[in-house]
């Protein structure tokens, strides 16, 4: 696999909330290959108890990509633009093309520089993030007193 090499910079994201981001120092072409997806090896046993672990990528049960203590790993940092704090006028601008257990980023258009770079999560990473949150905000409510 051909990875283009493009200056990329992490810093403050555009999405309210999302904390940091990955933004292009200079243009990308569509379709381009420009970044991997790297971390620790492993396997969804080991990860699955971790519900606030937001960097893993799973590409099969005895197969998860855990960038979590891995920040020099710069795909980590793409947010997904159609988030839990969806924001007008920004779109998802990237995705993830699994192949033989790498995951690669390519552009889904031309991307100018100083763009922030974003990938779609996927449907069931939302769902997670939903539940999650649902369950701290439950472990949160204070218990009331039986009379």
């Amino acid at each position: 696999m051909q990875i283009e090499p493009i200056k990329l910079v992490v810093k403050t994201s555009t999405l309210p909330g999302a904390g940091k981001g990955l933004f292009t120092k200079e243009f990308i072409a569509k379709d381009t290959c420009f970044l991997e997806y790297k971390g620790n090896i492993t396997a969804w046993k080991e990860v699955s108890g971790d519900e606030h672990n937001a960097y893993i990528f799973f590409v099969n049960r005895n197969h998860v990509i855990d960038a979590s203590k891995h920040m020099e790993e710069l795909a980590r940092y793409i947010n997904d633009a159609r988030g839990i704090k969806k924001v007008t006028g920004i779109n998802n601008n990237t995705y993830y093309a699994v192949i033989k257990k790498r995951v690669f980023v390519y552009a889904t258009k031309d991307i100018p520089a100083g763009s922030e770079l974003f990938v779609g999560y996927g449907k069931d990473y939302w769902d997670t993030i939903r539940a999650n949150i649902k369950k701290d905000l439950l472990k949160a409510k204070p218990a009331k007193k039986a009379m």
